[in-house]
């Protein structure tokens, strides 16, 4: 996903931060693109705090091991994920 809707030296917008919070908080950004996510971050509220949420939900949750999901929860997640990506 990474960089896929963001223009190459264009601004990052709150849905794009929405998009990315997983790889910036992975760190697999390229330098560029966390720079610009990070100018976002230094900007925007909202978005600071909903990457303050995903720290805490990560924090407290931890991971979840693929094997203890039942295929039931491994097929809704994929439904999911696959649905909110294909969102316009």
């Amino acid at each position: 996903m990474t960089g896929s809707t963001v223009p190459q030296d264009g601004e990052v917008r709150c849905q794009q931060v929405v998009e990315l919070v997983t790889d910036y908080l992975e760190g697999v950004l390229d330098a560029d693109l966390r720079a610009r996510v990070e100018a976002h971050l230094a900007e925007c509220e909202g978005c600071a705090e909903y990457l303050d949420q995903m720290r805490t939900t990560v924090r407290l949750l931890g991971r979840v091991p693929v094997d203890t999901l039942s295929e039931e929860a491994k097929s809704d997640l994929i439904t999911a994920f696959r649905d909110f990506h294909g969102r316009p």
